[in-house]
């Protein structure tokens, strides 16, 4: 029962509240702290303790920065002025060539005055406050519209959830920025990836974007990400004069600003501050692939304007990219969690920009070709920007003759089984249910919400019972007991029991729910419901033909192909019917058997948008029983646009395209037509 406040327990909360944040900002920001990681936690967990007692929270208190629900997918967000790409210069004479162009436009030829930064390689973000707050954190996108992550921003720990430090402050302002993570943060995340079986990310601004996209912000919270402020979109209540007067009240304002920012006069003067940036650029801790020359007068740069996507005020100086040949020890391939096998190469280990090189991602078996890399070959290989290297040439004059192609392996390399490759695709794939590599990403997706819905067995849990042995597949899951659950550190009495209970209550799914679970190349949600349609029992389904698949009119040769691999895979039949020896009870009300007639939406595309009188779920799984495939975009292909309350911008759309607008009652009276049908609602 959460107790009445005092004003003393009030003030002790929004000092703590005051002095973590200020700690915080010392620790990520300044790099300065002034108490140990001990007492900060202590003083962390008294803070927590005093809001749960007393459900008291304030916005900017740190332990509100994580702990919201998943999403199950970004929402858009449109910028109140764009975020405008840069032009790019890659050399002295072209940043001369932008001098003479800004002195042009401004009809002067005295010597302007320019600020020069780094040029972060990361993802670009909007910060949106109102009074102070941060209501709102977008991507960059195409420039106009991106994605709402605030949930996820919110957990970085340099990024302010309120605005302190100086008296002024606007009424509203968009800052914008860069989300990076450091190179050593970067790599240890990786070696942890590859610990676990997973695909490591190419680069560190690949992996910061990931984590940003993350639709749990748990997951990005682990991520140890930092934030560069250098700009401002849209602004009220207040006024800047200059980009340095910008970043000095950012600074002020304790948001984390470049990490070397100077103004000087004339673009030599800039050239000599972008040549000192590039021969630094090793030091930072993370990447720079460039320097950002900018007019500092604000009233200068609003005289300028803009072309169509890029401001006349500011260019970006790319840096060479860093270079070194070696030579390629072998060729190997590794399969990743979602089945795909890469190839990747082996080096003579060789320093590139001061970090030594010994292997990189091939990227594909279409890749190898390309560039004709072979075993034994001479290779040049360049980090730009990037920690994980790429192979950018062969030297093919330093060949002896006896170097070696890797063809395209036969088998997978981590569980023996045989490997698919579709017609016109790149990626070669193993669809092996028991394939090592793979078991923990088909254990998460089986258990998830659309597939087989047991509630408690996250990623978390299913890390934990994989890494004491007690889950190795799926299978596995119903042969848990609660004792077994009672020895783990995550879980005491009430939680075992829950979960049990949970893993009890999928025990009897639907034949397309079970399809959906089992993780089928190519099979969504919509294909599982379309063969459950078309197949009585998962038995039918053993051996099955592709030719088989393609008579369904909505399958095409990608699906066709994927389904008949796996259920011709003798190891998947046999773990298939394990499950049914367990008590694994399937149905299928979806089936259309011979006294059933076609579904009256039979080969329809539907686009939902706006708010129904039933749950979107609903309205998808009405629509898919009767033969209609619901899309998320809306084109000239679309049968029927179905329109709830408040349908936005794709009513105009569908207008535009010619396509059919109805209500959730029109949809059902399409059903009722047909004669004979039977009711799906």
């Amino acid at each position: 029962m959460t107790e009445a406040i005092s004003p003393e327990i009030r003030k002790q909360i929004d000092q703590l509240v005051k002095e973590l944040n200020d700690h915080a900002y010392r620790y990520y920001v300044l790099d300065a702290p002034t108490i140990s990681d001990q007492e900060y936690d202590r003083g962390y967990r008294q803070l927590r303790d005093l809001e749960e007692r007393y459900s008291y929270f304030l916005p900017e208190s740190p332990t509100q920065r994580v702990g919201a629900p998943a999403l199950d997918k970004f929402e858009k967000v449109k910028h109140s002025e764009p975020m405008l790409s840069l032009d790019n210069a890659f050399g002295a004479e072209e940043l001369l060539e932008f001098d003479k162009r800004v002195k042009k436009g401004l009809e002067t030829t005295e010597e302007v005055e320019y600020t020069v930064e780094p040029k972060i390689d990361g993802l670009a973000i909007e910060l949106t406050y109102k009074g102070g707050l941060l209501i709102k954190a977008s991507t960059r996108g195409d420039g106009y519209e991106g994605e709402d992550v605030t949930r996820n921003i919110r957990t970085i720990k340099t990024v302010p959830i309120k605005i302190a430090g100086s008296a002024a402050s606007p009424e509203e302002i968009d800052i914008r920025g860069e989300v990076y993570m450091n190179s050593s943060e970067f790599e240890k995340l990786n070696r942890e990836r590859e610990q676990k079986g997973e695909p490591v990310f190419a680069n560190p601004r690949n992996a910061a974007a990931g984590s940003v996209r993350q639709l749990d912000p748990s997951i990005t919270s682990l991520r140890k990400l930092h934030l560069t402020c250098y700009g401002i979109g849209a602004l009220r209540g207040m006024s800047f004069q200059s980009q340095s007067g910008l970043i000095a009240w950012l600074s002020e304002n304790r948001f984390p600003v470049p990490a070397r920012f100077t103004t000087v006069t004339g673009i030599a003067a800039a050239m000599s501050e972008v040549e000192k940036i590039e021969a630094d650029r090793q030091s930072f801790g993370f990447d720079i692939d460039g320097a950002v020359v900018k007019i500092n007068d604000f009233g200068l740069q609003q005289r300028l304007g803009v072309r169509t996507r890029e401001p006349r005020w500011a260019i970006a100086y790319k840096f060479k990219a860093l270079q070194a040949t070696t030579t390629v020890r072998d060729i190997q391939a590794g399969v990743g969690r979602t089945g795909v096998v890469t190839p990747f190469a082996i080096f003579e280990p060789v320093k590139i920009g001061g970090v030594t090189v010994s292997r990189s991602t091939l990227h594909n078996w279409d890749e190898i070709a390309r560039k004709d890399i072979r075993i034994g070959d001479t290779v040049v290989v360049e980090r730009a920007g990037d920690v994980i290297p790429r192979v950018v040439m062969v030297i093919k004059e330093k060949r002896t003759g006896r170097e070696r192609d890797f063809p395209i392996p036969e088998k997978c390399p981590a569980c023996g089984s045989g490997l698919l490759r579709e017609p016109g695709e790149v990626a070669v794939k193993c669809l092996s249910l028991h394939c090592p590599a793979q078991v923990q990403e088909k254990i998460m997706h089986f258990a998830a919400r659309g597939g087989m819905n047991i509630e408690g067995l996250g990623e978390k849990n299913i890390e934990l019972l994989y890494s004491r042995g007690l889950i190795k597949h799926f299978e596995d899951i119903y042969k848990l007991r609660k004792d077994d659950l009672l020895q783990l550190p995550r879980f005491a009495e009430r939680s075992a029991q829950n979960l049990i209970d949970a893993i009890d209550k999928s025990r009897q799914p639907q034949l397309s729910r079970f399809l959906f679970a089992i993780g089928i190349l190519h099979v969504g949600e919509y294909a599982a419901r379309v063969l459950a349609q078309n197949f009585r029992k998962l038995e039918d389904l053993y051996n099955v033909m592709p030719e088989r698949i393609i008579e369904i009119k909505q399958m095409g040769e990608k699906i066709a192909s994927s389904v008949s691999a796996f259920f011709t895979d003798q190891k998947n039949i046999d773990l298939l019917n394990s499950m049914l020896g367990m008590g694994i009870k399937i149905s299928n009300p979806d089936y259309l058997d011979e006294k059933r007639t076609a579904g009256m939406l039979d080969g329809l595309t539907f686009v939902i948008t706006g708010t129904l009188p039933v749950p979107r779920k609903e309205a998808e799984q009405l629509i898919g029983q009767n033969g209609g495939h619901v899309s998320s975009s809306l084109s000239k292909a679309t049968d029927y646009l179905l329109a709830g309350d408040d349908p936005g911008s794709k009513i105009r759309k569908a207008a535009t395209y010619g396509v059919k607008i109805i209500s959730y009652p029109e949809l059902l009276e399409l059903i009722q037509r047909a004669e004979g049908h039977p009711r799906l609602f």
